[in-house]
């Protein structure tokens, strides 16, 4: 009386279809965040052209004069002793000074709108209020997203 032994060689087919059942779900999580990272790739060069548009946005308001009645140079500042009284901040089509830019908006650009707010905001600084203007640059991406620069311009 023998018995036989026999040894498995192989897989069943149930375990080929647990395998392919949990090869199926590793891969399906593994493929669900490579797509999150690539669609989301993209965020960081649309920022970066949002930032890039404020800042010369900004620059550019900043090389300007304060004031319509600021002398090129700012000397003698407006309301001076010296100068002329400030004409405020009174947004014209000509752009030479900061009040210029109050209510500008831009959207030239493709998915990009630039908005420019100008306010006295001297008594942010413990001066005069007309004294000081706040600037605030504010970019809305293609995606919705917001970005926002602010600068004083002092009268000096």
């Amino acid at each position: 009386m023998y018995k036989t032994i026999c040894k498995q060689r192989g897989v069943t087919l149930i375990e080929t279809i647990v395998f392919i059942v949990v090869v199926s779900i590793g891969l399906g999580a593994l493929l669900s965040v490579y797509y999150q990272n690539m669609t989301n790739s993209v965020d960081p060069v649309l920022r970066m052209k949002a930032a890039e548009k404020a800042q010369a946005t900004l620059d550019d308001i900043l090389a300007r004069r304060f004031d319509e009645n600021s002398p090129t140079g700012g000397i003698p500042q407006c309301g001076s002793t010296d100068g002329t009284a400030c004409a405020g901040i009174s947004a014209d089509s000509d752009y030479d000074d900061v009040g210029d830019f109050n209510g500008y908006s831009d959207s030239s650009d493709t998915g990009y709108i630039v908005d420019v707010t100008v306010t006295e905001a001297g008594t942010d600084l413990s001066i005069t209020n007309a004294h000081a203007r706040l600037i605030t640059v504010k970019v809305t991406m293609p995606d919705s997203n917001t970005l926002t620069l602010s600068a004083y311009r002092v009268n000096f």
